[in-house]
């Protein structure tokens, strides 16, 4: 064999090499996707990730197909990803719930930190305490003299044991002192419309779902968990402002199930990224006081190990025993 010949071949044998990788990450996908959604319709996990799946169906021409499977913190929807084939065609879309989970329950049907394809966060926004106007409360000073002068007695709602909404309060009440009683629903419409009609004391609600009801004068809201007043509700103050040091922020993350092909990932990392980018979709985010949050996976992935990290600090602290 001549030496041209020889290099011929040596040129087949590389793109016969490349070839799976390549075929995989330019064809994918090329079928419809998956996207379950581990919170109820309505919440703000729901908003975010219908909003990023739309966008992705047009970037890859496949209908992205929105499946919410609430229940447990948002465990129950993890647990169906983590079960799922390695593909690419089934998703995740979670909340900050999916990094406090594991000092939340004892007996996980995964792992964490090892279970899952970490792809890309989505976006973040403040949660707004809000409370039913039969309280009579205005200030946030007033819960939290509330809070101590009945330690225990007062009932307040979360989206579900150890989802943003329910870790917020906790830290709200360690930096203050006050006792109250968490009662978990299954998520965020269920929760406010409790809080409004006064079956529960107040909501630390995702600002998404908070807004329509603060300007349409059935909730009163108290405060913002941002270090900054929130644009889509300017009059509001922050809860450092009575507080300082206090912040705390929701966010919504996408994963995939363990083993993913890394070139597949990289590609839903590029494309969600493009769509956060996107002029559309940051005005919509915008609009609801979301931010997008921009990262590579390895940024992502120790972005989530913090997260895990800080949650069961703050579990620790607040005296919770795993469930």
């Amino acid at each position: 064999m001549n030496q041209r010949s020889w290099m011929k071949c040596l040129a087949l044998a590389a793109a016969v090499a490349v070839g799976p990788a390549v075929h995989a990450q330019t064809s994918y996908p090329n079928k419809p996707v998956r996207l379950i959604i581990s919170f109820t319709p309505g919440s703000a996990t729901d908003i975010v990730g219908r909003i990023v799946a739309q966008k992705l169906s047009e970037t890859w021409g496949q209908p992205v197909l929105a499946e919410n499977r609430p229940g447990a913190g948002g465990s129950i929807g993890s647990a169906a990803v983590v079960q799922s084939a390695p593909d690419g065609y089934t998703l995740l879309a979670n909340s900050s719930a999916h990094a406090s989970n594991p000092a939340i329950y004892a007996k996980l049907p995964y792992d964490t930190l090892k279970d899952f394809t970490n792809l890309s966060p989505l976006a973040g926004q403040p949660n707004v305490l809000i409370v039913g106007p039969g309280t009579g409360w205005k200030t946030l000073a007033d819960f939290i003299a509330a809070a101590k002068a009945k330690p225990g007695e007062l009932n307040f709602s979360s989206a579900g044991l150890g989802s943003g909404t329910h870790l917020n309060l906790e830290k709200l009440m360690l930096m203050t002192g006050g006792k109250v009683t968490h009662v978990p629903y299954k998520g965020t419409p269920e929760a406010i419309a409790d809080t409004i009609a006064g079956r529960v004391c107040c909501y630390f609600a995702p600002i998404t779902a908070a807004v329509p009801h603060v300007t349409g004068g059935k909730a009163v809201a108290l405060g913002v968990s941002s270090v900054k007043r929130a644009a889509l509700l300017p009059d509001v103050p922050t809860v450092a402002e009575s507080v300082p040091g206090f912040e705390y922020n929701l966010w919504v993350g996408l994963w995939g199930p363990p083993g993913m092909p890394a070139d597949v990932a990289a590609k839903i990392n590029k494309d969600v990224q493009a769509a956060l980018a996107s002029p559309d979709v940051k005005e919509r985010l915008q609009k609801l006081g979301a931010e997008p949050m921009q990262m590579t996976i390895p940024e992502f992935t120790q972005f989530v190990q913090r997260e895990v990290a800080d949650s069961q600090r703050i579990i620790q602290a607040a005296g919770l025993k795993p469930q």
